[in-house]
């Protein structure tokens, strides 16, 4: 099915607010099969919003939008898709109660303009709104589709799950799957040229790269006429391309790798530190995310001196003299220091310089070490970053932390 997205808000044109919601409803709409033409934002204006709602209809079968379903007099999505579309408002008696009943739940007393919300096109599909007020609706004719959610992200993506996604599901007429595959420590234009065989022969399963905050990722996908001749097709792909770039896959079910960090520590019972200079506790505070972590993170430090590098973990001085403390001899000492400390099953250290500033002679900025002690040994590696900001570089570095875990845990077969 042809589709457009169409963003609803003055004040996204303005910049005030940055549009995810086009983003996602383009994402999920992929993941269906759908195709995706175009994308609109329209301010607050039943002129223009007409006109783009005729205008996207020209050549898409499907419009989804967002915004606009609020109570305030700048919120007329529904007003002007009824008069496109050549229908009328009534009160929608499920929408008022669950209106009402809401606004006893919270304590709020409602105005005049709040009962806006309850009013619907009379030969609309109405979409339940449990995450606030507004619902959503979808209205047909001749053979066109308006889908119409509200702005918030949070109401916007509960809905679409909930409620618009098994609505398009009919209109689908082959079965979709796909799996998308993470990578860590290889450039998206280096994975594309290793792939390039298998991208300018792909007609189905499709094969896509996406470069994504200092990682990349590739999604597989198949449209056939039953979901396992689908996921076959996806299987077997993904196998060739496990068997070429294995390596730098940490995940090929979508997992974000501190996820896939997390997991492994839990179901394997690794008992794990860390000892952060650069990174200031972020490496810490990421592992934190995963539920349940406390079972296995004993303890964090943030050693970002020299003198805490030698009193928390024996980092001797004579070393930080010769090397300095961006060196591969101190991110091995914390490690070891550390593990001696802790007696934690693996103890992860790093040592750089994030920027702006500090580079010395041979030292850029962007330049650290990480240290990984386990099973009685200490690895230490060595990464250059991008200069792109002091932010940025950190980020980078405890994704360079995780990864170097994920691949001690596999390379000791620490249980």
């Amino acid at each position: 099915m042809r589709s457009a997205v169409l963003s609803v808000g003055t004040e996204i044109l303005f910049g005030q607010i940055t549009n995810t919601n086009s983003v996602y409803i383009s994402q999920q709409l992929n993941l269906l099969g759908f195709d995706v033409l175009y994308h609109y934002t329209v301010g607050d204006n039943d002129g223009r919003l007409s006109e783009m709602v005729d205008l996207a209809f020209k050549d898409c079968d499907l419009i989804i939008t967002s915004g606009g379903l609020g109570p305030t007099e700048d919120d007329m999505t529904k007003e002007t898709v009824c008069k496109v579309m050549g229908d009328n408002l009534v009160e929608h008696e499920p929408s008022m109660e669950a209106l009402v009943e809401g606004s006893k739940k919270l304590g709020h007393k409602l105005t005049e303009n709040n009962y806006k919300q309850a009013m619907m096109p009379s030969k609309a599909t109405v979409f339940d709104n449990d995450a606030g007020s507004a619902p959503g609706f979808a209205l047909e004719k001749n053979g066109k589709i308006i889908i119409c959610m509200p702005g918030p992200p949070r109401e916007m993506t509960r809905m679409f799950q909930r409620r618009v996604k098994p609505f398009l599901e009919k209109y689908q007429d082959k079965a979709i799957y796909y799996k998308t595959l993470r990578f860590f420590g290889k450039g998206e234009s280096s994975l594309e040229t290793d792939l390039l065989d298998l991208i300018d022969a792909q007609k189905d399963p499709t094969i896509a790269t996406y470069a994504k905050e200092g990682e990349c990722t590739v999604r597989v996908a198949s449209k056939r006429d039953t979901l396992e001749e689908a996921k076959k097709a996806v299987a077997d792909t993904t196998d060739i391309i496990v068997s070429r770039l294995g390596q730098y896959i940490y995940s090929i079910d979508d997992e974000e790798l501190v996820q896939v960090v997390g997991r492994k520590l839990l179901e394997k019972g690794i008992t794990i530190s860390c000892a952060e200079s650069c990174t200031g506790g972020m490496f810490a505070e990421t592992l934190t995310s995963v539920p349940g972590i406390s079972e296995v993170f004993d303890r964090g430090l943030v050693t970002y001196t020299a003198n805490a590098k030698i009193d928390e973990l024996g980092v001797r001085e004579d070393t930080i003299t010769k090397h300095t403390v961006y060196s591969a001899e101190v991110a091995k000492e914390m490690a070891a220091g550390l593990y001696e400390k802790t007696g934690s099953n693996i103890c992860v250290s790093i040592t750089g310089i994030a920027g702006p500033g500090g580079e010395m002679p041979g030292k850029p900025v962007g330049l650290i070490y990480i240290g990984c002690a386990f099973a009685g040994d200490v690895k230490v590696r060595e990464v250059h970053m991008r200069n792109v900001s002091r932010n940025w570089n950190r980020h980078y570095a405890v994704l360079s932390m995780l990864d170097m875990v994920n691949k001690c845990i596999d390379e000791a077969n620490l249980n």
